[in-house]
């Protein structure tokens, strides 16, 4: 997905939101902050979307949403139990209706037999304590599984949390 079909995705994404009265949060950590990059892309994207984390380390994830350490500790950063913690611990501190996170091996080190490079962990958490996770396997140098892991989030979070 190029940068006009992100930004295309990212405003409708916002306008569901706005509909709503509702807005949006990230928890992000392979994909550096550029979900909420891409959020703040929209003029306007202020009415739904107020704040993001970029999470990188596992101090960072502790500390600004949450995250445990012994499910650092037990299951690693790139796992379900800790992306779930991503979402809902960003949703919470900022105070949102929606959260989505990002947590995976975008390479081209870091890799492993369990978890390999471009391997990636995504949550979701939604009104009502709605929360879920996904696994994707990308493929592509840094930069493509990066690109990837940021259409991928912003297409589910339209598609799984956001339609109607």
């Amino acid at each position: 997905m190029n940068d006009l079909e992100l930004q295309r995705l990212s405003a409708a994404i916002g306008e569901r939101l706005k509909a709503r009265g509702a807005t949006v949060t990230c928890a992000e950590s392979c994909t550096g902050g550029w979900i909420a990059k891409v959020f703040t892309d929209i003029s306007g994207s202020s009415a739904w979307f107020e704040r993001g984390f970029v999470t990188y380390s596992n101090e960072a994830k502790e500390e600004l949403v949450g995250v445990s350490a012994a499910s650092l500790a037990q299951h690693g950063a790139v796992s379900e139990p800790v992306v779930r913690e991503m979402a809902q611990g960003a949703q919470r501190a900022a105070q949102a209706d929606y959260a989505l996170s990002v947590s995976g091996i975008a390479g081209p080190d870091g890799g492993s037999a369990e978890k390999p490079v471009g391997t990636v962990w995504f949550g979701f958490a939604a009104p009502g304590g709605r929360v879920a996770a996904k696994r994707q396997q990308f493929q592509g140098d840094r930069e493509a599984v990066r690109r990837q892991s940021v259409a991928f989030a912003l297409q589910t979070l339209q598609d799984d949390f956001l339609a109607n």
